[in-house]
């Protein structure tokens, strides 16, 4: 038989035989392995790895079956899958198609992890939420002695706080004897008078492992123990990946120890940059508020007035509507004598006897009537210079020293208004009504002396 007489097959064909002879040839099987590339798109599906040191293989578990399906699907984990052997046909690919999933080995122990939170958080253990104080005043670290974490929590408070006042608590973080020594230090820890809850907190930690590593701090009885402390517990085990029982039951969890060490404590160079801050923003607003009071002084200080001044100011006018007056009324009677010569001369220059007589007794009348007139307003503008004085002198603070009272002065001229203002000791000087005093203040009183 030679190939021109072979009907080839086309590569579905080919795929689709190998398909089915997958199917019936193997049907269902079981297979152990381990996970990895788990991938859940929103399909509700998941796909995944299956392999082995030796091999991998492609598998698929479809939403209908994987909404039964308990163990963990994560990378790593240990898993026996159930599945029946088949081949994609559109890539050729040979995959198992997977009906169930339990967990094996590690995967044991994720289940084991899974009973034990859904038991406990139904016993109430993982309802710490207490405040750790901030900062706290001592801080008992319980960790291995050696460990990297010890190293990472002390070089943080280190930088960040120094003054906690820090412990280590040294036990075991791995194996059978790690969760019931660690049960023991908290309360031993708990039982300590000088320790208050309010000031002082425990840290609970360990750097990363595996989760056989981390297994310790997944002890039920440990658990308990953080939930039962007086003292306020942070958890911070592994890494930012790895929860914890103990994590869940402590008062506050930190991804890593170094993060715990972080949020246990502030930062002094951060606060030491807010104070310099508010510092300099208090600076800024006394400035401010310092040189709004100088303005404000300035602006009383010119609005302010020394008796004095307005004194000298009345005397100033006082003396010129004296002037004013003095002057109108030698004005007046310049011009009232220019007339009365004006008329004389005429009177020469008609030479009648009865004209001069009758311009003469004339001059006579007016001669009269003008020494009346300037009589009379000599004597109005006298009236008016008297009630202006009167006035003048009613508002002068010098009629107000003659009844009695005195202004007082400090060495350089400025009025004292308030015995606050005054020393004992302090020389001052008192003007009266007439004359003035040089005195000394013995003692100020708020009110006056009875």
């Amino acid at each position: 038989m030679t190939a021109d007489t072979v009907s080839p097959l086309s590569v579905t064909q080919l795929n689709r035989r190998a398909r089915r002879s997958l199917e019936d040839g193997l049907g269902k099987v079981w297979v152990e392995g381990e996970l990895s590339n788990v991938a859940t798109p929103a399909s509700g599906h998941v796909y995944f790895t299956l392999k082995d040191d030796g091999a991998q293989v492609r598998c698929a578990l479809f939403r209908a079956r994987a909404r039964f399906v308990t163990a963990p699907l994560r990378d790593g984990n240990q898993v026996r899958v159930r599945a029946g052997v088949s081949l994609f046909e559109p890539r050729g690919d040979y995959q198992l198609i997977v009906e169930a999933v339990q967990a094996a080995g590690i995967g044991e122990l994720l289940a084991t992890f899974e009973r034990l939170k859904k038991a406990l958080d139904a016993e109430g253990v993982f309802t710490n939420a207490r405040p750790l104080p901030y900062p706290p005043r001592r801080l008992l670290v319980m960790t291995s002695a050696t460990g990297a974490a010890v190293r990472d929590v002390l070089a943080v408070l280190e930088k960040r706080w120094p003054l906690v006042e820090i412990t280590v608590i040294p036990v075991p973080v791995q194996g059978e004897r790690a969760a019931p020594a660690m049960i023991a230090a908290l309360s031993l820890l708990n039982r300590q008078p000088r320790l208050d809850a309010a000031q002082d907190a425990v840290l609970i930690t360990r750097g990363g492992g595996s989760l056989e590593d981390l297994w310790a701090f997944n002890s039920e009885h440990l658990a308990r123990a953080i939930q039962h402390s007086r003292l306020p517990v942070m958890s911070a085990v592994g890494h930012e990946v790895d929860v914890t029982l103990a994590d869940f039951a402590a008062d506050k969890r930190a991804p890593t120890p170094s993060a715990a060490a972080e949020q246990l404590v502030p930062d002094r160079e951060s606060l030491a940059a807010g104070i310099a801050d508010q510092r300099r923003r208090l600076a800024q607003a006394m400035e401010r508020r310092l040189e709004r009071d100088s303005q404000r002084l300035d602006a009383l200080r010119a609005r302010l007035r020394h008796p004095g001044e307005a004194l000298d100011q009345s005397r100033q006018r006082l003396n010129a509507l004296r002037l004013r007056l003095d002057r109108a009324a030698h004005k007046s009677l310049a011009e009232r004598r220019s007339a009365l010569a004006g008329l004389e001369k005429r009177l020469k220059n008609h030479r009648l006897d009865r004209r001069h007589r009758q311009e003469s007794e004339r001059l006579a009348g007016l001669s009269s009537r003008l020494h009346h007139a300037i009589s009379q307003q000599l004597e109005a503008r006298r009236a008016r210079l008297t009630a202006a004085a009167r006035q003048l002198e009613a508002v002068s603070p010098l009629a107000v020293l003659g009844r009695g009272y005195a202004i007082a002065h400090d060495t350089s001229g400025q009025v004292v208004r308030r015995a606050a203002d005054t020393a004992p000791g302090q020389r001052l000087r008192l003007r009266l009504g007439e004359g003035s005093l040089s005195v000394e203040v013995k003692r100020r009183y708020k009110n006056p002396a009875s």
